[in-house]
């Protein structure tokens, strides 16, 4: 059986040691292992791949051994929950549902939630639910409580923003701490906030990108996870950079999921450790 165990902890002398040495006392094969020590936070990081048997006191033992406070989570290899929120665009909905029916992701699509009806279809041409939550005539705060009572049913491990352009409220963020994941066209911290692609026509750059990164309350500037470019030319028009970012927001948004169903995600304060 294979399992995933992930450590964060205060750094301190030995960690490695008192993990691999516990792994070894219960008879687990380490297959893969991934360390990182945040110097100025003093903060240890670690994603292990066993095989073995995981023992009932295995966690409880391992804590004991670390500093107090120490985060420690064990993985199975079944497919990561998700519910995805959309509006209007197709491309990042599309790119993961597709990617999902080639079983190229190691998730699973719960469903997908949305402000608009435009894209129940695509939803239905791949069997997965889709629920319009409308915002009309609801506050931010009435609207985003509908949308996370409807997210809360389903239970999933992670919430995917497909291009849903809705500025979500601070006690929805909270409600899904760590669990929200955003993709933003542009190569964030440039051109925060709406038509990135205007702002980077009148500014005459020669690459664009898209960024993935965890949901806070501050408006496209939580825990980045993953970035992509293209280059462009003076040739090329607002639109017509619109239209290639697609691909790049797509590509990075999906494999940003992927990184998040292999537990190689670790928020750190206002940065993340990736583990490739």
């Amino acid at each position: 059986m294979n399992t995933i165990l992930t450590t964060q902890c205060d750094d301190d002398v030995g960690l490695i040691a008192k993990i691999t040495g516990l792994c070894h006392q219960h008879n687990l094969n380490i297959t893969r292992n991934n360390e990182f020590v945040d110097k100025d936070a003093k903060r240890f990081f670690m994603r292990t791949e066993l095989s073995g048997v995981i023992a009932e006191d295995f966690l409880p033992r391992l804590a004991e051994l670390l500093p107090d406070g120490a985060e420690l989570a064990l993985h199975s290899s079944e497919k990561t929950k998700v519910v995805l929120l959309a509006t209007k665009e197709a491309h990042c909905l599309g790119g993961v549902l597709l990617k999902q029916f080639e079983k190229a992701l190691n998730i699973e699509v719960l469903a997908v939630i949305a402000n608009y009806a435009d894209l129940a279809p695509l939803a239905a041409g791949f069997g997965v639910p889709f629920h319009v939550v409308s915002h009309e005539g609801l506050s931010r705060a009435e609207h985003d409580q509908q949308v996370g009572d409807l997210i809360a049913s389903y239970q999933p491990d992670i919430i995917g923003l497909a291009k849903y352009m809705r500025i979500l409220s601070p006690e929805f963020v909270a409600r899904f701490e760590g669990k929200i994941i955003n993709i933003h066209h542009s190569f964030l911290p440039a051109f925060i906030g709406a038509k990135p692609y205007h702002q980077a026509f009148e500014r005459g750059v020669k690459i664009i990108g898209a960024t993935a990164h965890f949901v806070n309350n501050e408006l496209d500037e939580g825990p980045i996870i993953l970035q992509d470019v293209t280059h462009v030319s003076h040739a090329d028009t607002a639109e017509m950079m619109a239209k290639m970012g697609k691909d790049v927001e797509k590509t990075v948004f999906c494999k940003a999921l992927q990184l998040a169903s292999e537990h190689k995600l670790f928020i750190n304060g206002n940065r993340t450790v990736v583990f490739a």
